[in-house]
């Protein structure tokens, strides 16, 4: 797809747990921003990590968990500070709507 970006902001090109660091393992890719088509603008600028199953979506304490809220606000803040490393926090909150710093 044109326009689109293949690698994380977060995470070189190692493929491996954004929290843990474990690599050689499964892993899913973790979109930092989603729903209502944020999840194309995550695939397109970048705004996802690769996450351990139980981080990602299987326990009550991963990001999608019920007890994952922290981690969520985590990576949300994490990607929103890289990103305005070379763009504005206005350009931020007008690709996701808010800002979470």
């Amino acid at each position: 797809m044109q326009g689109s970006r293949s690698n994380s902001i977060l995470q070189d090109k190692e493929k491996c747990c954004y929290i843990t660091r474990l690599a050689d393992v499964p892993l899913h890719k973790h979109h930092i921003y989603f729903g209502t088509g944020a999840r194309k603008i995550s695939d397109k600028n970048g705004f996802w990590v690769w996450l351990l199953p139980a981080l990602h979506n299987q326990t009550a304490y991963s990001v999608h968990g019920r007890d994952g809220r922290a981690l969520d606000l985590r990576l949300k803040k994490e990607c929103q500070q890289k990103y305005e490393e070379s763009h504005s926090k206005e350009e931020f909150v007008q690709l996701i709507g808010r800002n979470y710093l």
